[in-house]
């Protein structure tokens, strides 16, 4: 059997699937291998352990969402059109992503038991509501625009985990056109 080589970004985006659709704790080691076609030993190449794939998974979403969304906030566009991009950019990934929002159901599943990932996990949240907060700071003052940031991540979550269940992708729509009236 010819041996198949495979990338640390490929046995990643494989592990970011699993671990969105079976979950952290129902996916393991075999199961990634099996998803990029290796044996479970070829993965020891790239990474120590579950968790250490688990955490760069994490870091990997987090540094896509900061180069391609979060960095919008720097554009020299009016505020509604920064906003407009912001949401058009995240509503196509969470729609054409299965199994929702890999941070955040990391949270839900095992940040408690580990600080590192909690750490990743609070940071991309933060980042991303500061993202927000600073273009709404151009029309609303400092604490209200840090507010409308947090509902509309919240409110986000939560219709992403409603689209999940229900696949009704104009609810999940709705969540961005809400904060495009508030500009």
């Amino acid at each position: 059997m010819a041996i198949k080589k495979t990338s640390k970004e490929e046995i990643l985006n494989k592990a970011i699937n699993l671990f969105k659709t079976q979950g952290f704790n129902h996916t393991s080691m075999a199961n990634i291998a099996d998803e990029c076609g290796l044996i479970k030993g070829s993965i020891y190449h790239h990474f120590k352990n579950k968790d250490e794939i688990g955490l760069e998974a994490l870091k990997y979403i987090s540094e896509y969402f900061d180069k391609n969304i979060f960095s919008i906030k720097d554009e020299t566009l009016l505020t509604k059109e920064k906003l407009k991009k912001i949401v058009k950019k995240t509503d196509e990934y969470f729609l054409n992503s299965n199994g929702g929002c890999l941070l955040a159901n990391l949270a839900t599943e095992v940040s408690n038991q580990n600080e590192a990932y909690k750490t990743v996990i609070i940071d991309y949240f933060k980042t991303w509501e500061d993202c927000l907060a600073k273009i709404l700071e151009e029309k609303y003052p400092k604490n209200e625009a840090q507010d409308l940031a947090y509902e509309y991540i919240c409110s986000l979550q939560g219709s992403i985990i409603m689209f999940n269940l229900t696949n009704n992708k104009k609810r999940l729509l709705k969540i961005g056109k809400n904060l495009l009236t508030k500009v």
